[in-house]
């Protein structure tokens, strides 16, 4: 699990911060199955100006640094064209390590099957 905080004003399209981890996890948004790196997840949840994100993924663990590099770049970069192609901004607050919740393991344990 990785969590970030980001600011994002509410026209920005949430999409997007899915699009850029997916971009920098797997070259681009679409693409067949599985992930090629890290199989993986992001939900964004908005609460005003901020913006809470969450990517689940599995991996090897001598690639979860690259994993965690990889998604703290994206967000960092703060742009991403979204699949609706318009192009939104966020500034990142923190990112780093999170704890997968109760409620995730499940999905967890789908990831590393795929």
């Amino acid at each position: 699990m990785h969590d970030a905080v980001l600011l994002m004003v509410p026209t920005d399209d949430l999409d997007a911060i899915g699009a850029a981890v997916t971009m920098a996890l797997c070259g681009h948004w679409e693409h067949d199955p599985p992930c090629p790196l890290a199989p993986h997840a992001t939900r964004a949840e908005r609460n005003g100006g901020q913006v809470r994100v969450r990517t689940l993924f599995a991996t090897e663990p001598d690639l979860e640094m690259e994993v965690r590099r990889r998604i703290d770049d994206a967000l960092a970069d703060g742009t991403q064209q979204a699949p609706t192609g318009e192009t939104s901004s966020w500034e990142c607050v923190s990112s780093g390590p999170g704890i997968v919740q109760e409620s995730e393991r499940d999905h967890g344990e789908r990831l590393i099957i795929s």
